[in-house]
């Protein structure tokens, strides 16, 4: 039986009398305001509702355009033949502004770890700390949060992505609806709970909260890759040919006459039965093939209630079988914020609330392979650069953001990726601004231009050393250096603008040269091309 919706009933009822209003008013100014009502009336009325609020960067992205500026002697180039992983300084609503440029649909993990807005200091918005007094402190924090999900939601690649958020119980449940509203209700996979720490000194209710959160959504077809079997218990006494093996149960639930038989221990003489109501889970055929092969093993001395043998299992047939990561992997002491502080201390490092880099290691192994592009754009001390730089079984690249409050890019972030750097590149980037107004002294076209190299450098992982791999943007330049000898020779990649339409003659002169030829992306700054053009 449906209920009565009398919200809907009473909303309709309003809209109804503020039509008839409207036919006999021909103010403009009244009928805007009852038109404002109107909107208010039929805005959404389920999910997370909140009073929205404007921060400075929204501002400063009416009236400038962010781009990238590269700080070329922080570059580490390890292996010149590898790609490049990314700092991006700055505030992370610009530089994501910016990544929906060159990396949309093109990440294959996100981790952050944002503000978790607990009314201690640890939340500044508008350059304003956020404390537990402030009656708009949930509005602020989910206005600042919605603006940079909705921009992480467009770079998850759609064939399959996955994206994780740690949080503790003052935003848990605002943040799930949030994600529900942005990531979409069915893309919610579960959530880790996080051991932070043994006790609390909350005395006032005698609580101790131990954990936090990490919510998980995903986009598209993605699944874990799970977590390997544990094979601690695995040994081999016996120097068996096949390796490490443990005992495991030889019967089964199902079977039939031909798995229901005497086994002799030729010994000792004991026979054994499957256990009532079960089964070997082998025949005879395969039992004579187990006792030739020694996975099966029969006994010299029996203890009371024994079996008279022993059913191997072998380490190395459970290598490739995985296991469904587990939510409650990481509430064992090695993932609590002590080790994370014991870490960066370690490294002279000195931060509030830093994550354990096992605890990033195993969701990234869980969730990523060989070339994934890894983005936290809440990177603090860059723990997540850290985890990737010492997973060696495969080649993944990162891409960290972070704003420069108290220099904590240039001296925690980028000096931690320098401390614990295993034969990694790196290009830091800082961000910068160009106003939008077209002046003769401030060419906005000129300015945006070059720009796009860095960009370039960005979307590909690439550095453009003007030699091997080059940029043009003028169709004079081009044409200069499609008759230089020397330089066509040395170069590989060429990206030119799309403005340039090359000649049949330049078309063959660089597919003799091999060089492979890459148009620039208009989508680079057309929009903002087009509003001074």
């Amino acid at each position: 039986m449906e209920t009565t919706n009398l919200s809907k009933i009473r909303r309709d009822k309003m809209l109804k009398t503020l039509s008839e209003i409207k036919k006999n008013i021909s103010d403009e100014e009244t009928l805007n305001s009852l038109s404002l009502i109107e909107n208010e009336l039929t805005k959404k009325k389920y999910g997370l509702i909140w009073e929205e609020h404007e921060e400075r960067v929204d501002k400063e992205l009416e009236t400038q355009i962010p781009t990238f500026e590269e700080i070329k002697d922080r570059e580490i180039v390890c292996n010149p033949e590898e790609k490049f992983n990314f700092l991006l300084e700055g505030d992370n609503l610009h530089s994501l502004y910016l990544l929906e440029k060159t990396h949309k649909e093109k990440i294959k993990m996100i981790y952050i770890d944002p503000p978790y807005n607990r009314g201690s200091n640890d939340f500044i918005y508008d350059d304003n700390i956020i404390g537990k007094e402030d009656n708009y402190k949930h509005s602020k924090w989910l206005s600042f949060m919605y603006k940079r999900l909705n921009i992480a939601e467009k770079l998850l690649n759609p064939n399959g992505s996955v994206i994780f958020i740690s949080i503790d119980e003052n935003e848990c449940h605002n943040l799930k609806l949030l994600c529900d509203e942005v990531f979409g209700e069915n893309n919610y996979v579960g959530d880790f709970i996080r051991k932070t720490k043994s006790s609390t000194n909350d005395a006032d209710v005698f609580f101790n909260q131990q954990h936090d959160y990490c919510l998980i959504y995903k986009k598209g077809n993605f699944k874990f890759k799970g977590i390997e079997k544990d094979l601690d218990g695995y040994k081999n006494p016996d120097n068996d040919i096949n390796g490490n093996w443990k005992s495991s149960d030889p019967s089964a639930k199902s079977g039939g006459p031909s798995t229901y038989f005497e086994i002799k221990n030729p010994i000792t003489g004991q026979i054994d039965l499957p256990p009532k109501g079960r089964y070997w889970a082998f025949s005879k055929t395969s039992l004579e093939k187990y006792i030739a092969n020694g996975k099966i093993k029969f006994k010299d001395k029996i203890k009371n209630n024994e079996r008279g043998f022993i059913f191997k299992s072998y380490a190395n047939q459970l290598k490739n079988i995985m296991k469904p990561i587990d939510s409650l992997l990481f509430t064992n002491n090695q993932f609590m914020n002590q080790v994370a502080t014991k870490e960066t201390n370690a490294l002279g490092l000195n931060f509030d609330y830093p994550k354990p880099v096992d605890f990033i290691k195993e969701i990234i192994k869980s969730s990523t392979d060989d070339y994934d592009i890894i983005l936290d754009f809440f990177a603090g001390t860059g723990t997540t650069g850290q985890a990737i730089q010492e997973l060696q079984d495969k080649k993944r690249y990162f891409i960290l953001c972070t704003n420069n409050e108290n220099k904590i890019c240039e001296e925690i972030t980028f000096n931690r990726i320098i401390k614990t750097n295993t034969k990694s590149n790196l290009k830091y980037y800082r961000c910068t601004y160009i106003p939008r107004i077209n002046t003769e002294n401030e060419n906005l076209h000129n300015n945006l231009l070059i720009n796009i190299k860095n960009l370039i450098q960005l979307e590909n992982g690439i550095e453009i050393d003007d030699n091997k791999i080059r940029v043009y943007l003028d169709e004079e330049e081009l044409d200069k250096f499609s008759t230089n000898k020397e330089e066509l020779e040395v170069c590989e990649k060429l990206y030119i603008s799309s403005d340039i339409l090359l000649t049949s003659e330049q078309e063959e002169i660089f597919e003799n040269n091999n060089i492979e030829v890459y148009i620039i992306p208009e989508y680079y700054f057309e929009d903002e091309i087009k509003e001074v053009m």
